[in-house]
């Protein structure tokens, strides 16, 4: 609904962007304000804007100011406020990104760029607005997401095991004591990460570092409700409002949480689609192959401004 500037740094121009229910925003803003294309970043569960900066600054060496690019974090994650636990829905998250665009993007074509539980809110938000697709929205891209049955394939499964349902139990009986215990939070994300090594391959200790501390910013109330919302999750309907715009639909070959497969499932229905296969990558592939995504939301941006016509939905497998 609104947007005030708080501060302006080498680190971007920070804003607060308040939402339809009155929930503050934390925005990051690179690249001038008078750039002919915004770009638009939502991240995934548990994370926050700080995820995308490996692809940022490969991004920001390709374009310099040419573009600008828009990162915020979501509800009950990051900078920005906690909310009720009912909101802490992938539908509110697709009105909450509609009231970024409205604040920092107003005018001039945007394309949105979702990761994981971002790329859903993108649907989301497809769905809502079905008129602001190819007038406003001018592309889109899906990196390691999926648009329905995240129960059914890879780690996904786990949304129906016994400990996430008890996680989920304990934190709607007594919300106030778990929200201050990351304890069970803990245990749900080790046993995901474990049998991710187990069954893929080893974590770069690195990533793991970097994901572990966003993840431990993030509530447990946060977690638990928006994993409620992921285990029902269905916007296959939605790609249909996608049809006539370019995207680019990119995973990870090695993703055990979102398996490439879902990203298969959802270029079969966008004729105007890039699928993209990301060699030995996992779910975090914009963290371990952020090059490799950047050039291809740099090719997506590419076509959008040649108006390429043609269908090239395909598989590549980027490597580098």
């Amino acid at each position: 609904m609104s947007s005030i500037a708080v501060a302006q740094a080498n680190d971007g121009r920070r804003l607060t962007v308040v939402t339809n229910d009155g929930v503050p925003l934390a925005v990051r803003e690179f690249g001038s304000p008078d750039a002919s294309t915004t770009l638009v970043f939502v991240h995934g569960h548990c994370l926050r804007a700080e995820s995308w900066w490996a692809l940022r600054r490969q991004l920001v060496r390709f374009w310099h100011n040419d573009v600008r690019m828009v990162f915020y974090d979501h509800r009950g994650h990051g900078a920005s406020g906690e909310a009720p636990a009912a909101t802490y829905t992938i539908d509110q998250l697709g009105r909450d990104l509609e009231s970024v665009l409205n604040a920092v993007a107003s005018h001039g074509p945007v394309i949105l760029v979702g990761h994981s539980m971002g790329g859903m809110a993108t649907l989301s938000y497809a769905r809502q607005n079905p008129h602001s697709i190819g007038s406003r929205v001018v592309g889109m891209a899906l990196i390691s997401t999926a648009s329905c049955d995240l129960a059914e394939f890879g780690l996904g499964r786990h949304l129906r095991s016994p400990a996430v349902s008890l996680f989920r139990a304990a934190v709607r009986r007594a919300p106030r004591f778990m929200h201050g215990s990351k304890r069970f939070g803990r245990v749900v994300c080790t046993t995901i990460e474990r049998a991710a090594r187990v069954r893929y391959r080893a974590v770069d200790p690195r990533l793991a570092t970097l994901v572990t501390a966003m993840a431990n910013t993030t509530s447990v109330v946060t977690m638990s409700s928006f994993l409620e919302s992921l285990l029902g999750f269905d916007e296959r309907h939605s790609l249909a409002a996608l049809t006539n715009i370019p995207s680019l639909i990119l995973c990870g070959s090695m993703d055990p949480l979102t398996p490439f497969q879902h990203s298969v499932a959802m270029a079969s229905m966008l004729p105007a689609s890039e699928l993209v296969s990301v060699d030995g990558a996992g779910h975090s592939v914009i963290f371990e192959r952020a090059a490799d995504v950047a050039r291809a939301i740099i090719g997506l941006r590419e076509r959008i401004t040649h108006a390429v016509p043609e269908a090239v939905s395909h598989e590549q497998v980027a490597v580098g």
